[in-house]
């Protein structure tokens, strides 16, 4: 049984949760990465997840959200990885400008940024969003040159019409393009509007849906370890 550390950073406290009986065991994984000797924990390496409630795992106990996942995904390939989920509920690109400081003082290996979507619920101007995630990008970037950064977009339901949802999920590519790092489209592709993978509110991911986010997110992450 492989023992997952998650650690979690929520409502600004790091926490720890384990779980994932069922990861399957490195032989098996079909995964393209090929897999390395466990090394000295002193060796390990950070991966930040920071974004907002679709990070936290809203509605599910962490082990259920698609960082736990990927460390699951990493554990089992035997990966020099560690996890650290810095999703906030509710979090907007505002907000995350403001916490960015306080998550960079620990390592930082490799960031993975998911943001935006609250801004878009809420019709936050498409600028303001755009430049606070520069923002962000550039404070991980000036703290961790080495880092390797990956942004994931995302999409607002129609209701908010249709220019503002073409441009909004535009910002995105273009900041992925400008910054060059790499880019996950879509990070809710194949969950986002289904019934069936979505919680009653019709936006966060139930545990199915989860592990799909976490499909989606492992096809750009593994290029980048």
């Amino acid at each position: 049984m492989l023992k997952i550390k998650i650690y979690g950073i929520l409502l600004l406290t790091l926490c720890a949760a384990c779980g994932n009986p069922n990861s399957p065991p490195a032989e098996t994984a079909k995964d393209s990465i090929q897999k390395e000797t466990p090394k000295p924990s002193s060796s390990i390496k950070n991966i930040v997840f920071f974004g907002n409630s679709l990070t936290a795992g809203y509605g599910l106990d962490l082990s259920e959200a698609y960082p736990a996942l990927i460390q699951a995904k990493i554990d089992s390939l035997q990966l020099p990885y560690k996890v650290i989920n810095a999703g906030l509920s509710g979090e907007t690109t505002a907000g995350g400008n403001s916490r960015i400081d306080w998550i960079l003082r620990q390592p930082v290996h490799v960031f993975v940024l998911e943001l935006g979507g609250n801004d878009g619920l809420r019709g936050i101007p498409l600028e303001e969003t755009e430049k606070n995630l520069q923002k962000i990008i550039n404070k991980v970037k000036e703290k961790y040159p080495g880092a390797k950064l990956m942004l994931a977009g995302m999409r607002v339901p129609p209701n908010m019409g249709k220019q503002y949802g073409e441009n909004f999920h535009k910002i995105f590519g273009n900041l992925a393009s400008d910054n060059k790092i790499a880019f996950l489209p879509f990070l809710l592709e194949g969950v986002g509007g289904e019934p069936g993978l979505n919680q009653a509110d019709g936006i966060h991911p139930t545990a199915e849906g989860q592990k799909i986010v976490a499909e989606n997110v492992w096809a750009v992450l593994k290029g980048l370890l």
